[in-house]
Protein backbone atom coordinates (compact mmCIF):
# COMPACT_ATOMS: atom_id res chain seq x y z
CA UNK A 1 0.00 0.00 0.00
CA UNK A 2 2.62 2.15 0.66
CA UNK A 3 3.63 1.78 -2.46
CA UNK A 4 1.05 2.54 -4.19
CA UNK A 5 0.47 5.59 -2.31
CA UNK A 6 3.77 7.06 -3.44
CA UNK A 7 3.40 6.10 -6.90
CA UNK A 8 -0.07 8.49 -6.60
CA UNK A 9 1.86 11.35 -5.25
CA UNK A 10 4.21 11.26 -7.87
CA UNK A 11 1.40 11.48 -10.32
CA UNK A 12 0.40 14.76 -8.44
CA UNK A 13 -3.07 13.23 -7.26
CA UNK A 14 -1.75 11.87 -3.41
CA UNK A 15 -4.60 14.39 -1.80
CA UNK A 16 -7.38 12.66 -3.73
CA UNK A 17 -6.90 9.46 -2.37
CA UNK A 18 -10.17 9.24 -0.19
CA UNK A 19 -11.55 10.51 -2.76
CA UNK A 20 -10.49 7.73 -5.33
CA UNK A 21 -11.56 5.27 -2.36
CA UNK A 22 -14.65 6.41 -1.93
CA UNK A 23 -15.90 6.72 -5.69
CA UNK A 24 -14.17 3.56 -6.90
CA UNK A 25 -16.20 1.82 -3.63
CA UNK A 26 -19.34 3.29 -4.67
CA UNK A 27 -19.00 1.40 -8.06
CA UNK A 28 -17.68 -1.43 -6.33
CA UNK A 29 -21.04 -1.97 -4.26
CA UNK A 30 -23.04 -1.42 -7.61
CA UNK A 31 -21.53 -3.88 -9.70
CA UNK A 32 -21.87 -6.33 -6.67
CA UNK A 33 -25.43 -5.37 -6.06
CA UNK A 34 -26.00 -6.11 -10.34
CA UNK A 35 -24.34 -9.14 -10.11
CA UNK A 36 -25.86 -10.40 -6.82
CA UNK A 37 -29.36 -9.95 -8.07
CA UNK A 38 -28.47 -11.18 -11.42
CA UNK A 39 -27.72 -14.47 -9.36
CA UNK A 40 -31.01 -14.08 -6.83
CA UNK A 41 -33.09 -13.16 -10.06
CA UNK A 42 -31.97 -16.52 -12.00
CA UNK A 43 -34.82 -19.51 -10.72
CA UNK A 44 -32.61 -22.71 -9.98
CA UNK A 45 -29.51 -21.31 -9.56
CA UNK A 46 -28.04 -23.01 -6.53
CA UNK A 47 -25.91 -20.00 -5.29
CA UNK A 48 -23.13 -17.12 -5.57
CA UNK A 49 -19.63 -17.08 -3.92
CA UNK A 50 -17.87 -14.04 -3.39
CA UNK A 51 -13.96 -14.04 -3.41
CA UNK A 52 -14.10 -12.33 -0.09
CA UNK A 53 -15.50 -9.17 1.77
CA UNK A 54 -12.64 -7.89 2.63
CA UNK A 55 -9.28 -6.66 0.65
CA UNK A 56 -6.68 -9.47 0.48
CA UNK A 57 -2.92 -7.79 0.21
CA UNK A 58 -1.86 -10.91 -1.22
CA UNK A 59 -1.27 -12.14 -4.97
CA UNK A 60 -0.64 -9.01 -6.30
CA UNK A 61 -2.97 -7.34 -3.41
CA UNK A 62 -6.77 -7.87 -4.44
CA UNK A 63 -9.16 -4.72 -3.43
CA UNK A 64 -12.02 -6.81 -3.62
CA UNK A 65 -13.64 -5.96 -0.67
CA UNK A 66 -15.95 -3.31 0.95
CA UNK A 67 -14.07 -3.91 4.40
CA UNK A 68 -10.94 -3.18 4.46
CA UNK A 69 -7.62 -6.20 5.22
CA UNK A 70 -8.34 -5.48 8.93
CA UNK A 71 -12.14 -5.99 8.69
CA UNK A 72 -13.19 -2.63 8.85
CA UNK A 73 -15.76 -0.90 7.12
CA UNK A 74 -13.86 1.96 4.27
CA UNK A 75 -16.73 4.34 4.42
CA UNK A 76 -18.67 3.95 1.32
CA UNK A 77 -21.43 1.26 2.56
CA UNK A 78 -23.07 0.36 5.42
CA UNK A 79 -24.05 -2.49 6.33
CA UNK A 80 -27.66 -2.23 6.24
CA UNK A 81 -26.83 -0.63 2.63
CA UNK A 82 -25.20 -4.44 1.42
CA UNK A 83 -27.99 -6.07 2.98
CA UNK A 84 -30.45 -4.45 0.84
CA UNK A 85 -29.56 -7.25 -1.83
CA UNK A 86 -27.67 -9.29 -0.03
CA UNK A 87 -30.18 -11.02 2.01
CA UNK A 88 -32.49 -14.32 3.38
CA UNK A 89 -34.98 -12.42 1.40
CA UNK A 90 -34.49 -9.42 -1.66
CA UNK A 91 -37.15 -7.94 -3.19
CA UNK A 92 -35.89 -7.79 -6.92
CA UNK A 93 -36.76 -5.68 -10.43
CA UNK A 94 -36.17 -6.68 -13.40
CA UNK A 95 -35.83 -3.35 -15.63
CA UNK A 96 -35.24 -3.25 -19.40
CA UNK A 97 -33.23 0.22 -19.29
CA UNK A 98 -32.12 2.88 -17.11
CA UNK A 99 -33.10 5.40 -19.13
CA UNK A 100 -36.33 6.96 -19.87
CA UNK A 101 -38.06 9.60 -21.81
CA UNK A 102 -41.03 11.76 -20.77
CA UNK A 103 -43.65 10.19 -22.82
CA UNK A 104 -43.02 6.67 -21.43
CA UNK A 105 -44.05 4.71 -19.14
CA UNK A 106 -41.94 3.23 -17.07
CA UNK A 107 -42.28 -0.76 -16.35
CA UNK A 108 -40.97 -2.95 -14.58
CA UNK A 109 -41.27 -6.58 -13.53
CA UNK A 110 -40.83 -7.15 -9.53
CA UNK A 111 -39.89 -10.77 -8.14
CA UNK A 112 -38.73 -11.80 -4.58
CA UNK A 113 -36.01 -14.31 -3.73
CA UNK A 114 -36.52 -15.42 -0.39
CA UNK A 115 -34.38 -18.32 1.03
CA UNK A 116 -35.95 -17.48 5.05
CA UNK A 117 -36.82 -20.11 7.70
CA UNK A 118 -40.43 -20.46 6.44
CA UNK A 119 -42.45 -19.26 3.62
CA UNK A 120 -44.56 -15.53 3.89
CA UNK A 121 -48.20 -15.17 3.82
CA UNK A 122 -50.16 -13.22 2.54
CA UNK A 123 -46.84 -10.85 2.00
CA UNK A 124 -47.82 -7.19 0.35
CA UNK A 125 -45.22 -5.60 -1.82
CA UNK A 126 -45.23 -2.25 -2.00
CA UNK A 127 -43.31 0.09 -4.26
CA UNK A 128 -43.17 3.89 -4.90
CA UNK A 129 -41.26 5.79 -7.50
CA UNK A 130 -39.49 9.18 -6.13
CA UNK A 131 -37.20 12.12 -7.02
CA UNK A 132 -33.93 12.87 -5.20
CA UNK A 133 -36.23 15.52 -3.70
CA UNK A 134 -38.61 12.55 -2.14
CA UNK A 135 -41.47 13.72 -4.12
CA UNK A 136 -43.10 10.63 -5.22
CA UNK A 137 -44.02 10.31 -9.18
CA UNK A 138 -46.19 7.18 -8.75
CA UNK A 139 -46.75 4.69 -6.38
CA UNK A 140 -48.80 1.28 -5.74
CA UNK A 141 -49.15 -2.69 -4.23
CA UNK A 142 -48.96 -6.53 -5.41
CA UNK A 143 -50.56 -8.90 -3.44
CA UNK A 144 -51.08 -9.92 -0.56
CA UNK A 145 -49.47 -13.52 -1.85
CA UNK A 146 -48.21 -16.44 -0.63
CA UNK A 147 -44.39 -16.27 -1.29
CA UNK A 148 -42.46 -19.85 -0.59
CA UNK A 149 -39.02 -20.59 0.75
CA UNK A 150 -36.11 -21.21 -1.06
CA UNK A 151 -37.29 -20.16 -4.66
CA UNK A 152 -37.60 -16.71 -6.63
CA UNK A 153 -41.31 -15.61 -7.09
CA UNK A 154 -42.76 -13.42 -9.20
CA UNK A 155 -44.77 -11.10 -8.20
CA UNK A 156 -46.45 -8.95 -10.85
CA UNK A 157 -45.37 -6.22 -13.27
CA UNK A 158 -45.74 -2.56 -12.32
CA UNK A 159 -46.06 0.61 -14.70
CA UNK A 160 -46.29 4.47 -13.82
CA UNK A 161 -46.20 7.49 -16.41
CA UNK A 162 -43.67 9.85 -16.70
CA UNK A 163 -45.37 12.82 -17.77
CA UNK A 164 -44.85 14.67 -14.66
CA UNK A 165 -41.66 13.49 -13.63
CA UNK A 166 -39.47 16.78 -14.42
CA UNK A 167 -36.80 16.10 -16.93
CA UNK A 168 -32.73 15.63 -16.57
CA UNK A 169 -33.51 14.19 -13.47
CA UNK A 170 -32.62 10.59 -11.09
CA UNK A 171 -35.63 8.79 -9.67
CA UNK A 172 -35.83 5.85 -7.36
CA UNK A 173 -37.67 2.37 -7.29
CA UNK A 174 -38.17 1.48 -3.75
CA UNK A 175 -39.85 -1.79 -3.38
CA UNK A 176 -40.80 -3.84 0.06
CA UNK A 177 -41.86 -6.75 0.76
CA UNK A 178 -44.37 -7.28 4.25
CA UNK A 179 -43.38 -9.94 6.49
CA UNK A 180 -39.79 -10.07 5.61
CA UNK A 181 -38.86 -6.00 6.50
CA UNK A 182 -36.83 -6.24 2.90
CA UNK A 183 -36.24 -3.16 1.01
CA UNK A 184 -34.43 -2.82 -2.22
CA UNK A 185 -34.19 -0.10 -4.69
CA UNK A 186 -33.39 0.80 -7.94
CA UNK A 187 -31.97 4.46 -9.96
CA UNK A 188 -33.29 5.02 -13.10
CA UNK A 189 -33.05 8.45 -15.06
CA UNK A 190 -36.10 10.58 -17.16
CA UNK A 191 -35.06 12.78 -19.69
CA UNK A 192 -37.15 15.18 -22.35
CA UNK A 193 -38.53 13.76 -25.02
CA UNK A 194 -36.62 16.77 -27.43
CA UNK A 195 -34.32 18.93 -26.19
CA UNK A 196 -33.87 22.01 -28.26
CA UNK A 197 -30.92 23.44 -27.65
CA UNK A 198 -29.31 26.49 -29.42
CA UNK A 199 -25.08 25.87 -29.63
CA UNK A 200 -23.78 29.16 -28.37
CA UNK A 201 -22.54 30.96 -31.10
CA UNK A 202 -19.21 32.28 -29.29
CA UNK A 203 -17.99 28.34 -28.79
CA UNK A 204 -16.59 26.14 -31.86
CA UNK A 205 -17.52 22.53 -31.19
CA UNK A 206 -15.18 20.42 -33.27
CA UNK A 207 -13.73 17.13 -33.83
CA UNK A 208 -10.56 18.56 -35.81
CA UNK A 209 -7.24 19.44 -33.77
CA UNK A 210 -6.37 22.24 -36.35
CA UNK A 211 -9.07 23.46 -36.46
CA UNK A 212 -9.06 23.74 -32.14
CA UNK A 213 -5.73 25.12 -32.54
CA UNK A 214 -6.58 27.74 -35.06
CA UNK A 215 -8.89 28.96 -33.15
CA UNK A 216 -7.70 29.42 -30.19
CA UNK A 217 -5.01 30.68 -31.22
CA UNK A 218 -6.93 33.64 -32.19
CA UNK A 219 -8.15 33.88 -29.02
CA UNK A 220 -11.50 31.64 -29.69
CA UNK A 221 -12.99 29.37 -27.39
CA UNK A 222 -13.41 26.10 -28.11
CA UNK A 223 -15.11 22.12 -27.47
CA UNK A 224 -12.75 20.06 -28.69
CA UNK A 225 -14.40 16.26 -29.19
CA UNK A 226 -12.05 13.78 -30.83
CA UNK A 227 -12.56 10.68 -32.26
CA UNK A 228 -11.48 7.70 -29.29
CA UNK A 229 -9.13 6.18 -32.02
CA UNK A 230 -7.28 9.18 -32.15
CA UNK A 231 -6.76 9.83 -28.18
CA UNK A 232 -2.90 8.65 -26.91
CA UNK A 233 -4.42 5.91 -24.66
CA UNK A 234 -2.65 4.37 -22.10
CA UNK A 235 -5.23 2.56 -19.73
CA UNK A 236 -8.39 1.14 -21.35
CA UNK A 237 -11.29 2.53 -19.64
CA UNK A 238 -14.36 0.64 -18.97
CA UNK A 239 -17.76 1.14 -16.80
CA UNK A 240 -17.05 -1.84 -14.49
CA UNK A 241 -14.13 -2.03 -11.87
CA UNK A 242 -10.68 -3.83 -12.43
CA UNK A 243 -11.43 -7.78 -12.19
CA UNK A 244 -9.28 -8.98 -9.21
CA UNK A 245 -5.98 -6.98 -10.37
CA UNK A 246 -4.38 -5.67 -13.47
CA UNK A 247 -0.79 -7.04 -12.47
CA UNK A 248 -2.40 -11.06 -12.51
CA UNK A 249 -4.65 -10.54 -15.36
CA UNK A 250 -1.86 -9.92 -17.72
CA UNK A 251 -3.35 -6.17 -17.55
CA UNK A 252 -6.62 -7.56 -18.85
CA UNK A 253 -9.19 -4.25 -19.39
CA UNK A 254 -10.54 -2.46 -17.89
CA UNK A 255 -7.87 -0.61 -16.28
CA UNK A 256 -9.82 1.93 -14.30
CA UNK A 257 -11.96 1.53 -11.39
CA UNK A 258 -15.22 4.38 -12.22
CA UNK A 259 -14.72 8.28 -12.56
CA UNK A 260 -14.45 11.04 -10.03
CA UNK A 261 -16.09 14.29 -10.75
CA UNK A 262 -17.72 17.38 -8.40
CA UNK A 263 -21.52 17.55 -8.84
CA UNK A 264 -21.80 20.87 -7.63
CA UNK A 265 -19.34 22.22 -10.35
CA UNK A 266 -21.79 24.51 -12.81
CA UNK A 267 -20.55 21.56 -16.04
CA UNK A 268 -22.93 19.51 -14.04
CA UNK A 269 -25.92 22.33 -13.79
CA UNK A 270 -28.25 20.75 -16.10
CA UNK A 271 -26.76 17.02 -15.65
CA UNK A 272 -27.95 14.77 -13.24
CA UNK A 273 -24.81 13.35 -11.52
CA UNK A 274 -23.11 11.99 -8.25
CA UNK A 275 -19.38 12.42 -7.81
CA UNK A 276 -18.83 8.84 -8.56
CA UNK A 277 -20.16 6.67 -11.78
CA UNK A 278 -23.87 5.49 -11.61
CA UNK A 279 -25.46 3.92 -14.23
CA UNK A 280 -25.72 7.26 -16.23
CA UNK A 281 -22.57 7.31 -17.00
CA UNK A 282 -22.39 3.50 -19.09
CA UNK A 283 -23.69 5.16 -22.31
CA UNK A 284 -20.89 8.04 -21.75
CA UNK A 285 -18.04 5.76 -20.94
CA UNK A 286 -19.04 2.74 -22.97
CA UNK A 287 -16.61 3.09 -26.41
CA UNK A 288 -14.70 6.06 -24.38
CA UNK A 289 -10.85 7.06 -24.73
CA UNK A 290 -8.97 8.52 -21.30
CA UNK A 291 -6.75 10.92 -21.93
CA UNK A 292 -3.38 10.68 -20.37
CA UNK A 293 -2.39 13.61 -18.56
CA UNK A 294 0.59 12.77 -17.42
CA UNK A 295 2.46 16.18 -19.47
CA UNK A 296 0.27 18.40 -18.12
CA UNK A 297 0.20 20.71 -15.30
CA UNK A 298 0.10 19.25 -12.05
CA UNK A 299 -2.47 22.12 -11.44
CA UNK A 300 -5.02 20.51 -14.10
CA UNK A 301 -7.64 18.60 -12.82
CA UNK A 302 -9.60 17.00 -14.71
CA UNK A 303 -13.12 17.61 -14.40
CA UNK A 304 -14.40 13.90 -15.35
CA UNK A 305 -11.62 11.84 -14.20
CA UNK A 306 -11.08 8.28 -14.54
CA UNK A 307 -9.24 6.76 -11.48
CA UNK A 308 -6.51 4.73 -13.06
CA UNK A 309 -5.36 0.95 -11.73
CA UNK A 310 -3.64 1.40 -8.85
CA UNK A 311 -0.76 -0.30 -9.90
CA UNK A 312 -0.43 2.51 -12.65
CA UNK A 313 -1.61 5.71 -10.93
CA UNK A 314 -1.84 7.25 -14.11
CA UNK A 315 -3.29 10.78 -14.33
CA UNK A 316 -6.61 10.32 -16.98
CA UNK A 317 -9.08 12.52 -17.98
CA UNK A 318 -12.36 12.11 -20.16
CA UNK A 319 -13.25 16.37 -19.81
CA UNK A 320 -10.87 19.04 -18.86
CA UNK A 321 -10.96 22.78 -19.46
CA UNK A 322 -7.88 24.68 -20.04
CA UNK A 323 -6.24 28.36 -20.86
CA UNK A 324 -4.50 27.84 -24.33
CA UNK A 325 -3.10 31.40 -24.58
CA UNK A 326 -5.66 33.86 -24.83
CA UNK A 327 -8.54 31.33 -25.80
CA UNK A 328 -10.00 28.58 -23.98
CA UNK A 329 -10.05 25.51 -24.37
CA UNK A 330 -12.85 22.19 -22.90
CA UNK A 331 -11.73 18.55 -24.57
CA UNK A 332 -13.94 16.13 -24.11
CA UNK A 333 -13.23 12.89 -25.00
CA UNK A 334 -16.90 11.34 -24.78
CA UNK A 335 -18.59 10.51 -27.78
CA UNK A 336 -21.30 13.54 -27.06
CA UNK A 337 -21.83 13.99 -30.95
CA UNK A 338 -23.35 10.89 -32.36
CA UNK A 339 -27.10 9.67 -32.71
CA UNK A 340 -28.36 12.34 -30.16
CA UNK A 341 -32.26 11.51 -30.93
CA UNK A 342 -31.64 8.16 -29.16
CA UNK A 343 -28.67 8.60 -27.27
CA UNK A 344 -30.26 10.68 -24.33
CA UNK A 345 -27.66 10.59 -21.57
CA UNK A 346 -24.87 12.24 -24.16
CA UNK A 347 -27.67 14.75 -25.81
CA UNK A 348 -28.07 15.86 -22.03
CA UNK A 349 -24.29 15.99 -20.50
CA UNK A 350 -23.59 18.02 -24.04
CA UNK A 351 -26.09 20.29 -23.60
CA UNK A 352 -24.99 21.03 -19.89
CA UNK A 353 -21.64 21.48 -21.00
CA UNK A 354 -22.33 24.10 -23.51
CA UNK A 355 -24.38 25.92 -21.54
CA UNK A 356 -21.58 25.98 -18.92
CA UNK A 357 -18.95 27.43 -21.69
CA UNK A 358 -21.41 30.07 -23.02
CA UNK A 359 -21.95 31.31 -19.17
CA UNK A 360 -19.95 33.93 -17.25
CA UNK A 361 -18.90 30.39 -14.90
CA UNK A 362 -16.91 28.97 -17.67
CA UNK A 363 -12.87 30.88 -16.62
CA UNK A 364 -10.23 28.17 -17.10
CA UNK A 365 -7.26 28.49 -14.52
CA UNK A 366 -4.70 26.33 -15.61
CA UNK A 367 -2.87 27.35 -18.71
CA UNK A 368 -1.02 24.45 -21.20
CA UNK A 369 0.66 24.94 -24.56
CA UNK A 370 -0.94 23.68 -27.79
CA UNK A 371 1.95 21.74 -28.02
CA UNK A 372 0.90 19.91 -24.48
CA UNK A 373 -2.57 19.50 -26.41
CA UNK A 374 -1.19 18.11 -29.45
CA UNK A 375 0.70 15.23 -27.49
CA UNK A 376 -2.45 14.45 -26.37
CA UNK A 377 -3.75 12.81 -29.82
CA UNK A 378 -2.15 10.29 -32.08
CA UNK A 379 -1.66 11.78 -35.73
Amino acid sequence: FEIFRDSLQANHMGDQARDFLYASGKLQTLCYKEDIESALRTPGFAGFQLLDLHDFPGQGTALVGVLDPFWESKGYVTPEEFRRFCNSTVPLARLSKRYWRQSETFTAELDVAHFGPQALAGAVTSWRLAGDDGAVVASGTLGPADIPTGAVTRLGTISASLASAAPARRYRLVVSVSGAEAENDWDIWVFADRLEAQEPGNVLVTDSLDAALARLGEGGTVLLMPPAAQVREVSKIGFSSVFWNTAWTRGQAPHTLGILCDPAHPLFGAFPTEGHSNWQWWELVHGAAAMWLDHMPPALRPLVQPIDTWFENRRLGLIFEAKVGAGRLVVCSMDLASDLDNRLVARQLRHSLLRYMASDAFAPQVEVSAAQIERLFVR
